[in-house]
């Protein structure tokens, strides 16, 4: 029996949350085991990395990359989502700044830094979803993370009040968190008023399909990757037939080469994953070997 498994994305419209998304390519590909890196608020558009069947216990991979992403920001109102689905709960005048001056505040973001979770969002504090207790009318304490701005620039638009933001930034970031921040910083306050993922890692919004692209195909299975894809940030080494026998019978291995890298890749000699070894001692532990046909 052939399973479906592979890498595929997906161009994910507005309107829709991603696990509407999951739930359409299930029902397109008639395949349960289906996830995502990554999760887009439903005002959010871009790239979504997706996994199909065994190729879905190499999603941590994909969500661990750095992700790129464009929009805009709104100021002068502040919503109480931090975005445009948000209820409106503050308005403040907005200072006139040229370009540079806006840029400059955007620079003094870069960097490490730790940024607040807000209370809309899918992180869980004592067993519930903050976005389930803000419902509530509950604001509870967050602990803030660690997170990583690699770049951040800003571009004036005709109004005065909206300007087009690009950040390249770490996984766990919370854009409209930055955005909202960066508008305290100019003087006044503000929103995420439009989202796009345009990449993760490796992958880009440009080699993505949309849903109703992907329906269009005569056959669905011609879009998937191999599962190799979503591995490409990891450092990798080819084993022999034996030795991919043996990893295939949970057998640990020693490797002739060093590696720096608690976790690796490990391939067949024709370029087929094997699965993932995890360093144990001087030998190496089969953390996942991969089943199922591969795409």
């Amino acid at each position: 029996m052939t399973t479906t498994n592979g890498l595929l994305l997906i161009d994910k419209p507005g309107g829709l949350t991603s696990h509407d998304v999951v739930a359409r390519l299930r029902r397109l590909y008639d395949e349960r085991r289906i996830g995502h890196a990554g999760t887009l608020d439903p005002m959010a558009t871009g790239l979504l990395v997706v996994a199909l069947g065994p190729s879905t216990r190499l999603l941590r991979f994909a969500q661990a990359q750095v992700k790129r992403y464009s929009g805009e920001v709104r100021l002068g109102v502040a919503t109480d989502t931090l975005d445009a689905d948000g209820v409106v709960v503050a308005r403040a005048a907005v200072p006139v700044l040229a370009s540079d001056q806006v840029n400059a505040l955007a620079a003094m973001m870069v960097g490490r830094q730790l940024q607040v979770p807000p209370m809309v969002s899918a992180l869980k504090v004592g067993g519930r979803r903050l976005h389930e207790l803000a419902r509530e009318g509950v604001e509870v304490e967050r602990a803030p993370r660690e997170i990583h701005i690699e770049r951040f620039s800003l571009a004036a638009t005709e109004d005065p009040d909206r300007w087009r933001f690009d950040v390249t930034c770490s996984v766990g970031t919370y854009v409209r968190v930055l955005l909202s921040d960066l508008s305290t910083r100019m003087g006044t306050v503000g929103h995420l008023s439009a989202l796009r993922r345009l990449s993760s890692g490796a992958h880009r919004v440009e080699d993505a399909l949309s849903l109703q692209e992907l329906s269009n195909l005569a056959d669905a299975t011609a879009a998937l990757e191999p599962p190799a894809r979503l591995v490409e940030g990891l450092a990798w080494t080819t084993l022999d037939e034996g030795e991919a026998a043996r990893m295939r019978m949970g057998q640990r291995l020693r490797l002739a080469e060093d590696h720096v890298a608690e976790e690796i890749a490990a391939f067949e000699s024709d370029g087929t994953l094997v699965g993932i070894l995890r360093r144990r001692g001087d030998l190496w532990k089969p953390e996942i070997v991969m089943t199922g046909a591969a795409t």
